[in-house]
């Protein structure tokens, strides 16, 4: 009986670690940490650890059903009016941004406390916590993660939120189905030919050449808001669905909201990005193609156009009325 209670004992604490260690692998993606390459051990470029071996070595998740990036077909998104127009509180401020990082993986920018999303058909208000990018190889080969009737953009931005009742801590958000919402916007290159446009996206390009290696990082000063990243893009007009991560342990504890407007950006500074950061050391290989590859369709929805079509169609019922009363 001691021996059963001893093996029952041993079950229940490797149950009770491999579980931390998956929360732990999903903190690695969302909270900066230059020791997390040991635990995750997944990568973009060896066959050994890319994305079609995910499934395999985090099986728990990455093998799951709800999985992301996916390629969104506008034609099939059912219309859904709860998804209203968003609150974005401080996203207007120039100090939002606070540290930049090379994790190996991607560049990852902290955000300040104290800026917030809500509305937008959430659940909850949600914290905006940080943002990071995903890329290809220069302006040339296409990188983003999410695609849009198989169209790939140039690169994606991130911003990753988590339920203000977690106060931060992303070891609970991803244990609940909606704790996390991610923000997607794609990247394009700017028509013409113009260089360091837009100015704030040259300006957070600029630190790059501080962050080579894995494990760099520095503060950011002041002076870059997310508004001016965001610049052009109609924030009231999205894509919705139920996914994950879209990096190891893939938990699916995503609400993706993907908008549909581009930001657009020159090519010398979307070129940057392949061009500056390494994997690893100096000797490493440089930072491309980091995205993972589209996953099984998920149910998509977007606004309804019935509120602005019904609208217009209403007042034109109304005029041809009157008018019709006019001439009688």
């Amino acid at each position: 009986m001691t021996a059963v209670r001893s093996l029952h004992s041993e079950k229940k604490r490797s149950c009770v670690k491999m579980n931390w260690l998956l929360s732990l692998a999903a903190v690695c993606v969302l909270v900066p940490s230059v020791h997390c390459a040991s635990v995750t051990g997944w990568c973009y470029h060896n066959t050994s650890c890319s994305d079609t071996k995910w499934p395999t070595l985090f099986p728990s998740y990455c093998a799951g059903s709800r999985q992301s990036p996916i390629n969104i077909v506008s034609a099939s998104a059912t219309a859904d009016s709860n998804l209203t127009a968003f609150t974005f509180t401080n996203y207007n401020s120039d100090s939002a941004l606070t540290k930049i990082e090379n994790t190996g993986k991607t560049v990852k920018i902290a955000l300040a406390s104290g800026i917030t999303i809500s509305g937008g058909g959430l659940p909850d208000p949600y914290d905006s916590l940080q943002f990071h990018l995903h890329w290809g190889n220069g302006s040339s080969v296409p990188g983003s993660e999410h695609t849009v009737n198989s169209k790939r953009y140039a690169m994606e931005l991130h911003i990753v939120n988590s339920k203000a009742t977690y106060n931060g801590d992303t070891a609970l958000a991803v244990t609940d189905s909606t704790g996390l919402a991610a923000l997607g916007f794609f990247i394009e290159e700017m028509s013409g030919d113009a260089t360091g446009q837009p100015a704030k996206w040259n300006l957070l390009s600029s630190y790059l050449s501080k962050i080579v290696n894995s494990g760099n990082s520095t503060a950011v000063a002041s002076g870059i808001s997310l508004d001016d990243l965001l610049e052009g893009v109609d924030r009231t007009k999205y894509y919705r669905y139920l996914g994950s991560l879209t990096t190891p342990s893939c938990n699916e504890a995503v609400v993706w909201t993907v908008f549909k407007d581009t930001i657009k950006v020159s090519k010398d500074v979307i070129d940057k990005f392949s061009t500056t950061v390494r994997i690893a050391d100096d000797s490493s290989e440089l930072m491309v193609n980091v995205f993972r590859s589209v996953q099984p369709t998920q149910s998509v929805t977007t606004q309804s156009s019935c509120s602005t079509s019904g609208y217009s169609l209403g007042l034109l019922v109304l005029s041809l009325v009157l008018g019709g009363v006019r001439d009688i």
